[in-house]
Formats: C-alpha cells, structure tokens, sequence
C-alpha cells in the first residue's frame, strides 16, 4: 500500500572527489496502528546548525520521533491514505494524543481539538505535496486549505491537521527545522548576539 523510497547519500573518498556512499531503500519508518493509513519515512537527520555534511551516512537511527532535535532538521515524506468517516467519528485527541506518544510526542497533540490529530511542533516546516490532495486544517474552519499535487506549504507553529477526504493517497515531504517564536519561546536554543 505504502511506497519504499531510494534514498541515495553522497561522500567524499580519501582524494576529496565526490562518491556515493549510500544507495540503498530508506528503513526508518513508522506506521501505527491507532493512526491507521498513514506512514512517515525519514531520510535524514542532522542536530546541529550549520549542519555537518561530512559524518556519518546513517543519521536515522533509533526511534523515529516527531520532531526535530534541537537547533536540527528532519527530511522524511509522509503518506496519507484517504480516511474512513466511520473510524474518523470514533476517534478523539485522546487517541491522538495515544498516537503522537509513541513518536515521543504526546503533549503537541491539540486536547479538544476538532481533529483527533491536530497538534503543533516548535518548528518550521517546509512542505510539498507530490500526489494526491490533503486538506491542511487550522483553529478556525474558514481557515482551512486543499492543498493538491505541486502545491507548497509552510507551516510555522501553528495548530494544524491532515485530512485526506478523498479517494487517492496523499504523499507529502516535509523538512521540519527546529525553531522558536520571535520572543525565543519554544524548545530549539535561540541565536543571539551573532552566536
């Protein structure tokens, strides 16, 4: 149902020219059974700002956690399946909450909020939309967007959830980058006086 992904990573040999070092099928992924039809696959991980390109060729490992470390980034895609109205009515963010947990978590998970999985992340994440369509829901209803294949999004903070209402699956990827609100609220280490 799911797609594997190519995941090609680029080195250096002992002369300094440029080489593959890594061609192989990304593993790093998670599916859940109480948030049935989606599924999140990570590329790579960096955890420092500027970030190192000449480490290691594996930086997926361990559990695969929502957000990104800090002052650090996420490259992953994530697949939604198009949702079933029934098992949608049942559910609640306490469920959601349940989910985001094993992702480590559980506490960006909006409680009351109009969508079981609508949370928020201290980050900036820049998003593109590859196939299918995806409603991106806000607070507010009249807020609400359909985003559709080739159509970009920038998500800075703020409530928000994922609902493919149609008939096609939805493919997203996504770059999360650790941030902090203007006032340097938020888990990240904010910059100053030209750190």
């Amino acid at each position: 149902m799911h797609r594997s992904y190519r995941r090609v990573v680029t080195g250096h040999d002992k002369n300094g020219a440029a080489i593959i070092e890594s061609d192989q099928v990304a593993t790093h992924t998670l599916e859940r059974p109480n948030r049935p039809g989606v599924r999140l696959t990570n590329f790579w991980i960096t955890d420092q700002t500027p970030a190192e390109y000449d480490g290691p060729t594996e930086t997926c490992l361990g559990p695969l956690t929502l957000k990104p470390p800090a002052r650090g980034s996420v490259f992953r895609c994530v697949e939604f399946m198009p949702e079933d109205p029934e098992v949608m009515a049942q559910l609640s963010s306490e469920d959601g909450a349940a989910a985001f947990a094993e992702m480590g978590a559980g506490d960006n998970v909006v409680r009351g909020g109009r969508h079981p999985w609508m949370h928020r992340t201290d980050s900036v994440d820049y998003g593109i939309v590859l196939n299918g369509e995806i409603w991106m829901l806000m607070d507010n209803e009249k807020n609400d967007v359909l985003l559709k294949a080739g159509d970009v999004v920038i998500q800075r903070g703020t409530n928000h959830a994922w609902a493919n209402r149609g008939t096609e699956p939805c493919t997203i990827m996504f770059v999360l980058i650790d941030g902090v609100t203007s006032s340097g609220e938020g888990k990240g280490i904010p910059l100053r006086n030209g750190d």
